[in-house]
């Protein structure tokens, strides 16, 4: 294959893998809050709020990271 093919399927490859460390992000923040929230400290919806809004910073961490890289090559 040629170099330049190569190249754009590892970047294909990069930023196809973006969309699911988005979700993830969000959905453990989300778990993490909901889990304290209603097992440990009872003090619904606080905790909820507070780590679903630290999933969605580390989501824009990651397109930020995404960015940069691109940027990069």
């Amino acid at each position: 294959m040629k170099r330049e093919t190569l190249r754009s399927l590892r970047e294909l490859a990069y930023f196809s893998s973006l969309g699911l460390q988005v979700a993830l992000s969000i959905f453990i923040g989300l778990a993490i809050g909901l889990y304290l929230d209603r097992r440990v400290f009872d003090t619904s919806p606080w905790l909820t709020l507070i780590f679903l809004g630290f999933g969605i910073a580390a989501a824009f961490k990651n397109i930020g990271l995404a960015i940069k890289k691109s940027r990069q090559l």
